[in-house]
């Protein structure tokens, strides 16, 4: 905690949720270096003091133990709070294998339903809630907006998931006129502190080993982590009451991102293409092997689906973003050095 009390006390109290996550750790780094208080939501107190073993120990930093299923053990930490950064989601199983729309629902919506009406009753009146990407869709190569939000049945159930989240929030906000909340829809994120690792982070991890055997097909907006962090702070100093603002980043075939991969690694980028088609024959191959084992799988079924249905989709309008809250976003190829630096620093990828 901070040396001088009556300081400490003039602060803002942020409480954070996934804090250990890609964009939960670096978000409770740049509330602290604004001048934040933080409360840190984690699964495991190991994980978050590997994940911020290196920030002095004298900041004001609280880890608080939780999990988003269980909303009340952890609701008394919310007392004296004065803005909720959620960031905790259920993601990376719906992509390994079989069907997980109970988790997702539990998780992604059940549980912001219960965050956000318990951090009413403790008083907080100021939710900032990552939403998605995947809440928005276009036709191919078109410029997607915030207006232009996906039909529900046209989701896997991830998607889906967080199209009922962003509901939750906005429903609270139709029924309590005291409340303020944003929602702030990140891209692919990548950067420094992916301890998971996202799915990310293990593609930078998979061609550094040279496991990557070729070029997937498919379409990403590739955005910095840390820029995310960035958004969700402006968001909550400027953004508007019900308003959605993007931070997806720029818009990238994996045959741009492979390359600039390869480079921060220092080892050979692939080249070879793999067909569409391949993928869904070894997509349907896996998800047998997953049924049979019950282990994850590194390519699943509702993978491969996304990235034929959003192939060419991924080019989203910042202009919103810009103008409002100030967003900027740095280059890719110095989101990649840093991660790739972080992942060395951390043993999962060779020096």
């Amino acid at each position: 905690m901070a040396d001088d009390p009556s300081q400490s006390r003039t602060k803002r109290l942020a409480f954070v949720t996934g804090a250990t996550g890609l964009l939960g750790n670096n978000l409770v780094r740049a509330l602290i270096a604004d001048g934040w208080r933080v409360r840190a939501l984690v699964r495991s107190p190991d994980k978050a003091r590997q994940q911020f073993a290196g920030l002095d120990p004298d900041l004001d930093l609280d880890i608080v133990r939780g999990d988003m299923l269980d909303v009340p053990s952890f609701a008394p930490a919310l007392a004296g709070v004065d803005t909720v950064f959620h960031t905790a989601a259920y993601f990376r199983d719906s992509y390994k294998g079989g069907r997980h729309w109970k988790a997702l629902y539990a998780a992604n919506v059940e549980g912001t339903r219960d965050l956000i009406d318990h951090a009413w009753r403790a008083g907080v009146r100021r939710f900032v809630h990552t939403s998605s990407i995947a809440v928005l869709h276009g036709a191919r190569s078109e410029v997607i907006d915030e207006t232009m939000l996906r039909d529900e049945r046209d989701a896997d159930d991830y998607y889906r998931s967080k199209i009922l989240s962003d509901r939750v929030v906005l429903g609270f906000l139709d029924r309590h006129p005291d409340f303020w909340a944003t929602l702030v829809l990140p891209g692919w994120m990548h950067g420094p502190g992916d301890i998971g690792p996202t799915s990310a982070g293990q593609t930078v991890i998979d061609v550094a080993l040279g496991r990557l055997p070729g070029v997937p097909p498919g379409s990403f907006s590739v955005v910095d982590a840390r820029d995310v962090a960035r958004a969700m702070i402006l968001a909550n100093d400027r953004g508007r009451r019900g308003e959605r603002y993007l931070a997806a980043g720029r818009h990238m075939t994996m045959a741009d991102l492979l390359p600039l991969i390869a480079h921060a690694t220092g080892v050979p980028a692939p080249s070879r293409r793999i067909p569409l088609w391949l993928m869904r024959l070894l997509a349907a191959g896996h998800e047998v092997y997953a049924r049979l084992t019950g282990r994850p799988v590194l390519l699943s079924w509702a993978m491969v689906r996304t990235i034929a249905t959003e192939d060419e989709r991924s080019r989203y309008d910042p202009a919103k973003g810009e103008r409002e809250l100030g967003l900027r976003f740095r280059p890719v190829a110095e989101t990649l050095h840093d991660e790739v630096d972080w992942l060395r620093a951390n043993g999962l990828v060779p020096g």
